[in-house]
């Protein structure tokens, strides 16, 4: 059974929670709240759709309010993301299934490879690009 989109719901969900240009650090947390609810459930399309929406207006505000377009290197990077997630590094070993893999990232021996950015991305529910242009 294929699910279809439907209008109707999607501007019931877009009236909820007025979608927007992210500007402020509160902006954000509420945007971030709304994510982590989606993230955990079995999405609607109309959900699903909102829910790229957020990550993509929540990635638009960290770039510019976090510089993450300026350079900077993958250990800073990887702290960063693991302080905001509250993820830890056993995590992203279990979620690569390769201690010596997320070792040797960590410690810049391996470089990002599309594969490995593409990983990174969904483990962080960051955009993959982020480890690319490093």
């Amino acid at each position: 059974m294929t699910l279809t989109f439907s209008i109707e719901k999607y501007k019931e969900l877009l009236v909820a929670h007025v979608p927007k240009l992210i500007k402020t650090e509160d902006e954000n947390e509420k945007a971030l709240a709304i994510v982590e609810e989606l993230m955990h459930k079995e999405r609607t399309p109309e959900e699903n759709e909102l829910y790229q929406l957020l990550i993509t207006l929540i990635e638009i505000f960290e770039k510019e309010k976090y510089h993450f377009n300026e350079p900077t290197n993958i250990q800073s990077l990887l702290s960063f993301l693991f302080e905001q997630s509250g993820k830890t590094i056993d995590d992203l070993q279990q979620y690569i299934g390769s201690q010596q893999l997320v070792s040797d990232i960590l410690e810049a021996k391996q470089n990002i490879t599309p594969e490995i950015a593409q990983k990174l991305g969904a483990f962080f529910h960051v955009e993959p690009t982020l480890f690319t242009e490093i």
